[in-house]
């Protein structure tokens, strides 16, 4: 129930911020109101998420959802849609710089364990394989794999990258005696994900496509 009430909620909840936000884009034409209008849709829409216990993340993902595209092709001036890409462009490399930041600072005290790295580990290959299997069922499903090109489902998969969300999402929860554990094992995920698939994942394209080109 916990799970209904924060996902529904969420998405109800997104759709509504994201129909506010564009009816009053619509009913103007100033680059700048509309700029802060996006910003009290994402301030305001995200606090009232917590108030209401509702998934804040998903509200703002199917708002921005209505914002970037409805939003932008029947709300806004060219005008107003160069300067809202461009403020939300430089917002996201600060508040990235500050995350990162703040993630090199919390990382002096997390308790690398052996046993939380094993368990990282472990962690990060079952997130591969959940990957895999989602989406390998979902393009059986709707029957999309004939139009996906030989080794498309792997190289979704193993580019699915985790990074400063997953880190912020583990150091935001509650003081509890599990907290050092999910924080650690995140870490771990997150460096897998990074070191790991990021560095490989180049090699694994060009090995898959000259299978697929001989």
């Amino acid at each position: 129930m916990l799970f209904v009430q924060e996902a529904a909620g969420g998405l109800v909840a997104g759709g509504l911020i994201g129909f506010v936000g564009y009816r009053l884009m619509k009913s103007i034409d100033h680059f700048q109101t509309e700029i802060l209008i996006s910003l009290a849709m994402v301030m305001g829409g995200y606090s009232l998420c917590h108030y209401l216990h509702i998934s804040g993340p998903l509200a703002m993902v199917v708002a921005g959802i209505m914002t970037g595209n409805r939003g932008k092709q029947l709300a806004m001036s060219d005008v107003t849609r160069d300067y809202l890409g461009k403020f939300w462009e430089v917002t996201d490399e600060i508040l990235n710089a500050v995350l990162f930041m703040l993630i090199g600072l919390e990382i002096v005290t997390v308790d690398f364990e052996p046993g939380y790295i094993l368990y990282g580990i472990i962690t990060a290959v079952m997130i591969v394989l959940a990957r895999f299997i989602s989406l390998y069922s979902t393009a059986s499903t709707i029957r999309f794999i004939k139009e996906l090109g030989p080794g498309t489902l792997k190289i979704m998969t193993w580019g699915g990258l985790r990074g400063g969300i997953s880190i912020a999402l583990a150091l935001s929860l509650p003081a509890n005696p599990y907290k050092n554990i999910i924080v650690s094992v995140t870490f771990v995920v997150v460096l897998f994900s990074i070191l790991i698939q990021g560095f490989t994942i180049g090699p694994l394209i060009k090995k898959l496509s000259s299978k697929s080109n001989p």
